[in-house]
């Protein structure tokens, strides 16, 4: 491939979930807070929102492990939309005490009230024209909508759990949930056109504004999702239907025992004989949701780590041939235009930086990187290539503060004698102020790191579950028009 069609010109964004949005209703959702959200956008002056994978999230409520790669979060679907369409009472939904805070999303209580009031919601929808064009046209759906009713008729359990027909997907088990489970089916149908519906107004408003979205798509899947039960000859899988090797990535000075992530890996020579129909096919459904999508993991596709399954970490794991330029060449041809950033971190190899070359995807660099001994890769800013996009930190690093605070003495004096900053309470705005004066063209600011916030609106920390991980919510009050202006003006200083 030639020439660069993928890149960006000199721009800014901020990196904020639809989760973290504010709400009334213990969650971020479609509704007038992310309207709101876009209007502020627009005022301070940046181009792009980067949010996290908009999946119905599964164990340990990460957005990275889901029931579906392909199905919306039931969690976004505003209810104050539903009510202005009269589907909703406010009854309905005003009196439930949906978390204890509105600084965090409180998962278990989403878990038991939520269902109930779309439930009630359903009950008075009444387009079933409009429902069954979209669950026609959508054809993931169905194995979706079976998985997710089987799984609630088996208590949760995950798949390889079920009876033999339910596991093999023998036909006359199936149809025999269809006939018995039809309401429900058409419950899940109802869920995914409305979640469709709210998104697709709701990004049309924002590219209105000037604001694209950046979507995040992880390269694996979870073993607990249809898209392995209704594929498992896609997948690395025995005749027990259980994982032969499991993702993950090698040890390394942050985790002497490596990441055991635990997916299963993709079986991509079947891929290939299949054309990648399920990969391009993933592709094209995710472009139909953003504008931009940052591809997770990219560097898996030139080679993965495969640990055996079943083991306690991910020691003795070893590194396997991935598709590499085969894959760059079939998303070419089927996705031409697709805008990709390549998640890029982590363990490069020149195999993986050649392959990154070869695809013309801008990569990503990481500010606080750059002064961390213990990080092989070179993200020292004033080395930034154009064609990349830049951050302070991602979801998976403490906020600019709390690295600040948290970070090894020698890191920080590093980052102050590069800054030329005195006061290491000045730093947190320095490392916003190194990723926006940087050369590459597009710089991600994580909204935590405009508002100056310490660790505990940290948003995830990698090889952990539960905790604060995915919680950390923005007060609508913290939208001044005074920060507004801030960003704007600093995004002007530095030609974003």
């Amino acid at each position: 491939m030639t020439g660069n069609k993928h890149g960006f010109d000199r721009s800014a964004g901020v990196l904020l979930p639809v989760s973290s949005l504010p709400s009334p209703c213990g969650i971020g959702s479609f509704g007038a807070a992310a309207r709101e959200w876009v209007d502020f956008l627009h005022e301070a002056g940046q181009s792009y929102w980067q949010i996290l994978p908009l999946s119905p999230t599964g164990y340990g409520d990460s957005p990275y492990q889901s029931f579906s790669a392909f199905a919306g979060n039931p969690y976004f679907i505003d209810l104050e939309i539903l009510y202005q369409d009269g589907l909703l009472d406010k009854a309905d939904y005003r009196d439930i005490r949906w978390s204890h805070s509105d600084r965090w999303v409180d998962y278990g209580r989403l878990y038991k009230e939520r269902e109930p009031v779309l439930r009630k919601a359903f009950s008075r929808f009444t387009d079933d024209a409009a429902l069954s064009a979209f669950t026609r046209d959508n054809h993931w759906f169905e194995d979706y909508s079976l998985y997710m009713v089987i799984k609630a008729a088996q208590g949760q359990r995950s798949w390889m759990q079920w009876d033999e027909p339910l596991r093999k997907r023998q036909p006359e088990a199936l149809m025999r949930i269809k006939e018995e489970h039809s309401e429900d089916i058409r419950y899940h149908g109802f869920i995914q056109y409305q979640f469709d519906r709210q998104w697709s107004a709701l990004r049309a408003y924002a590219n209105a504004k000037g604001v694209q979205v950046i979507g995040d798509i992880p390269i694996y899947v979870s073993l607990d999702s249809a898209d392995v039960w209704a594929n498992t000859g896609l997948f690395q899988l025995g005749e027990d239907d259980l994982p032969i090797e499991v993702s993950g990535c090698p040890p390394d000075s942050f985790a002497k025992d490596g990441q055991l992530w635990g997916n299963p890996l993709y079986d991509w020579d079947a891929m290939a004989e299949a054309d990648y129909e399920w990969w391009t096919f993933r592709l094209r459904k995710s472009f139909g949701l953003f504008d931009v999508l940052r591809l997770d993991h990219f560097r898996g596709l030139e080679s993965y780590f495969a640990i055996k399954y079943g083991a306690k970490t991910a020691e003795g794991g070893k590194w396997k041939p991935g598709p590499g330029t085969r894959f760059i060449d079939i998303v070419e041809q089927t996705v031409p235009e697709a805008r990709i950033i390549a998640e890029d971190l982590g363990y490069l190899t020149e195999e993986v930086r050649k392959l990154l070359e070869y695809s013309t995807y801008p990569g990503m660099k990481i500010v606080q990187y750059a002064f961390d001994d213990r990080e092989a890769g070179d993200y020292i800013p004033y080395k930034y290539e154009e064609n990349s996009v830049v951050y302070p930190g991602t979801h998976d690093n403490d906020t600019a503060k709390g690295w600040s605070k948290n970070a090894p003495k020698s890191c920080i004096r590093h980052a102050m004698d590069y800054t030329g900053i005195r006061r290491r309470r000045d730093l947190p705005r320095g490392l916003v102020c190194l990723a926006m004066q940087s050369n590459s063209n597009l710089a991600i600011i994580p909204m935590q790191d405009w508002l100056g916030f310490g660790s505990r609106a940290r948003l995830n920390t990698p090889s952990t579950v539960g905790g604060n991980n995915w919680r950390w919510r923005l007060k609508r009050s913290a939208l001044s028009p005074a920060l507004a202006e801030e960003m704007a003006s600093v995004t002007r200083m530095y030609g974003r």
